[in-house]
């Protein structure tokens, strides 16, 4: 799988692009793993539900990363959504970093809400995004470090990291990867804008901050994380 380091600042992340009300569109690149090749993607609202969605070359969740055994230097698989919604819209403190939705694959962990099992599944996520250059991707999830806690989502899994694992419904179907979410659940999602992108993640091998690394980007739908799609009604 080829691997696209990523070390964009953290303030071009923050760019709104241009209003767009439809999807946000990439050529195919031959050299991104199909899985991972992301063709389209989008954010549309159909009556009272968000719908997230990320067409790509090949079969949608085909890839997945081998188990390692434990828990430590173990790698995740994602296709993102990086938004400009604030972080106190899905129920951490505000202005904490990039707010993306990411559909995960990890063999080696499990991290859903209330000690559930979420191993064997592509699950959905909510995580908070910083730039770290001790990460291969240039992004890390924050952190929560030791003290007082934040204020947190009621679906956060218990790991020092800012993080949420709500039971939306996630669907993968030929080449797309859908999640739906009601839309009093994640508030100022009207109107805001997204990209796409397609990644790797590594749990740290000693355990310390950063916890977990964006160690691999595949494929940023817009090429430069310009976030240029906007949320619209469904055409």
């Amino acid at each position: 799988m080829t691997r696209i380091l990523l070390y964009a600042p953290l303030a071009l992340l923050a760019v709104i692009g241009q209003a767009n009300a439809h999807s946000v569109k990439s050529e195919p690149a031959e050299a991104v793993d199909a899985a991972f090749d992301i063709i389209e993607t989008r954010i549309a609202i159909k009556d009272e539900t968000a719908i997230f969605s990320t067409r790509v070359r090949g079969a949608a969740g085909a890839e997945k990363p081998a188990a390692t055994g434990k828990f430590e230097g173990s790698d995740v698989y994602a296709y993102v959504w990086p938004t400009s919604l604030d972080s106190a819209e899905i129920g951490f403190e505000a202005k904490q970093g990039i707010v993306a939705l990411a559909v995960t694959f990890h063999p080696d962990f499990d991290d859903a809400a209330n000690g559930g099992v979420n191993r064997d599944v592509w699950h959905p996520h909510w995580v908070v995004l910083a730039k770290d250059e001790a990460c291969g991707g240039g992004l890390k999830v924050i952190d929560i470090p030791e003290g007082p806690k934040p204020k947190l989502p009621a679906t956060w899994p218990g790991v020092p990291l800012l993080i949420d694992s709500p039971e939306y419904p996630t669907t993968f179907k030929g080449d797309a990867v859908d999640v739906e979410i009601p839309l009093h659940l994640i508030g100022g999602i009207s109107g805001a804008s997204y990209d796409g992108v397609t990644a790797g993640l590594k749990v740290n091998g000693n355990l310390h901050a950063p916890l977990l690394c964006v160690s691999d980007v595949f494929k940023v739908a817009s090429g430069d994380l310009s976030l240029p799609g906007k949320v619209a009604p469904l055409d």
